[in-house]
């Protein structure tokens, strides 16, 4: 099972960092790949149960729903309900954790998916590099 994964240095104390990250309707106030995010009906942002539907900015659409919310220790993780991905299985958490040495964050970001072998090389590269390292860049201001 391919496991794509990305991580990075956000400038900046982590709990400044966490609450932009920490809304899971959040990601388009910092991710350049999303332009816009509403959660469906029944559930709050950070409730387990939430589905939010994600605009990308090529015009393509993705729900996922959120599975676990771990406030006090800085993570959360989703799946993807339905995408233009050709995955079957896609489970995935983002966590972010404080440097203590520098007073900054350590973000990583990484999931977990089912796929046609003949598919996985383009979908590690896509949610690893286009996807995770992305956001993490622009959340460090990059």
């Amino acid at each position: 099972m391919p496991r794509p994964y990305a991580s990075g240095i956000v400038p900046g104390d982590v709990d400044e960092v966490w609450r932009r990250v920490r809304d899971f309707n959040g990601l388009p106030t910092w991710h350049p790949g999303i332009a816009a995010s509403e959660i469906e009906p029944g559930h709050g942002a950070f409730e387990i149960g939430a589905v939010r539907t994600l605009t990308l900015a090529d015009g393509g659409v993705v729900r996922e729903q959120l599975l676990a919310f771990d406030d006090p220790g800085r993570s959360y993780t989703y799946n993807i309900l339905d995408s233009p991905f050709p995955v079957r299985r896609y489970i995935s958490t983002i966590r972010v954790a404080p440097i203590t040495a520098t007073g900054d964050t350590f973000v990583e970001w990484w999931t977990e998916y089912d796929a046609d072998a003949a598919d996985e090389e383009n979908l590690d590269k896509t949610f690893a590099k286009g996807v995770f390292a992305t956001g993490i860049k622009a959340l460090a201001g990059g």
